[in-house]
Order: C-alpha cells, then structure tokens, then sequence
C-alpha cells in the first residue's frame, strides 16, 4: 500500500486537532492517541469458531475510496481528510457493504474498522430523513469512550452529507441524550445499557434501523452485555443490515453471527493471537 494509504488509521481524529492526516504508517496506535493511552491486554481465546463460508461470491476489493460507490459529498470529505486510499478492512468490506450485504470482520487496533462500516452506513443512510425518536442506523460499542471515538470519527463525513448523530452512553445526563432523539438522529452510537433505558422511557425505537453495527462485539460479550445486545438486536427492523466487526471470534460472538448474520462477507486483517483489547479500539 502507498503512502496515503498508511495515513488512512480509520478515524480522521486520531490527532489533537482531528483535521491534519497521520504523516506515518501509525496505523496500531489510533486509539491509543484518541484515547490517552488506558487500557490493558488480555490473553487471545484458547478456541475461536470458525467464520461461516461465504455462499455468495463476494464484490472484488478496491484500490481508492474514488472506486467506491460513495455519494461525491462523501469522496469530496474523504479527500479533505487526506484519505485517498483505504486500508484492507475497508478495501475489502466495502463494495459489500455499500451494495447491502451483512459483514463479518476481524481487525486488531488501528485496522480501520471505523470507516469500514461507518462510510457504508453514512451512504446508505444518505436521502434518508428520521422522524423523532425513530433512527434510521445503530452502532453498539462497549464503552463510553469507544462511543465518542465512533463520533468523532464519523462527524466530519456525516457533516458532508447533512445527517444527524446521536451519542448514547452512561454518565452524562439522560435527559440531553432524549432530546437529541426527540429532535431526530438519523445515526445512533451507543453503549446497550443507556439505549435500553431510553428504550424503556419511551425516548427511543428500533423499528426503522435498517442498518447495525455491532463494533467490539468480543469485548461486549466478555463484559455481560450478551442479553442487552440480543434484546436490542431482536427490536430492529427485520430483514434489514447487519454488520459485526471484533478483535476476536470467540465462542460468544459465534451466537452472534449465526442468528443475526445472513451470509456475510468475511474479512480477516490479521490473526487474533496477540489480540490487544483497550478501550481506546477502532
């Protein structure tokens, strides 16, 4: 991969500023500038499952995000971000993504994953106005600060196409996050705890998700979100888009993509031996 793609870490944000592009193939340590450097290891599951056969052929990769069916708003925001050339994850996943087919994918820190599904949903979602409290796309993270990594990163392309986010997490105010549902998300980020509370309180709907995303899915099992994650799932719309991107593809996620997943796409960046999980992931 050329130059610009190593300065593609698949979050514009990355830096202090969150506008100059990364001058270095710094791709690991993404989050670990985003997020102050927290976090710990973990020891990589002693047995994965393996990922499900493909049954249709997937979309061949890309060489330029200028391949991709993307609206040109969305490539003009690309370029200003110095972003010309994706990484594999995002090479790889999205002509499928973009084309609607549910994705299965396996990426250490600093792997893209960001962008990889989040320019998919951003294109698909774009046109698309969401009526109050009823969001038209969902992605679930594990943590508080996954979740404004999430945003951070896709602020600036969701900008360029006019369309409205959500950031839904325990310890701030409950009543801010409700009124910026009132008010209308087309996109939603959230930690599965506080959307059920907003759920319960009558704040939120899942029935017009046509598109979501599950990031850091490994971590969300192996912190006891399991039932929240699944009672989520099981409000969306049926039928629509399911994307699941996760460090690992432990046992746990197995149950996740054999009842959510239809027929994936598979992509694997790298080998999950040595898999560090933080909360400062992309």
């Amino acid at each position: 991969m050329d130059r610009t793609a190593r300065k593609n870490n698949g979050s514009p944000h990355s830096r202090g500023n969150g506008h100059r592009p990364r001058k270095s193939g710094g791709a690991g340590n993404a989050g670990r500038s985003a997020g102050g450097g927290r976090g710990g290891r973990r020891p990589a599951p002693s047995q994965e499952f393996a990922p499900p056969a493909t049954v249709t052929p997937a979309l061949p990769a890309v060489e330029a995000f200028d391949d991709l069916d993307l609206p040109e708003r969305l490539k003009a925001a690309l370029r200003a971000e110095g972003l010309t050339a994706p990484f594999p994850i995002q090479a790889a996943t999205l002509p499928n993504s973009l084309a609607g087919r549910d994705v299965l994918g396996r990426g250490r820190t600093g792997s893209g994953k960001t962008l990889a599904f989040g320019l998919a949903l951003l294109a698909r979602v774009d046109g698309q106005r969401a009526e109050t409290r009823q969001p038209l796309a969902l992605v679930l993270v594990p943590t508080r600060e996954l979740a404004q990594q999430v945003t951070d990163a896709l602020t600036p392309f969701a900008r360029a196409l006019r369309l409205r986010l959500a950031t839904v997490v325990g310890g701030l105010p409950i009543g801010r996050q409700a009124n910026a549902l009132r008010t209308g998300a087309e996109v939603v980020v959230a930690t599965p705890g506080r959307l059920k509370d907003l759920i319960d309180r009558g704040d939120c709907r899942l029935d017009h998700v046509g598109i979501t995303v599950l990031d850091e899915a490994d971590q969300m099992t192996d912190m006891g979100f399991m039932p929240q994650v699944t009672a989520l799932l099981d409000q969306v719309r049926p039928g629509g888009q399911r994307m699941l991107f996760s460090a690992t593809l432990d046992r746990n996620v197995d149950r996740l993509v054999r009842t959510y997943l239809h027929d994936p796409v598979v992509h694997s960046v790298d080998p999950s031996a040595g898999a560090v999980t933080t909360m400062e992931h992309h």
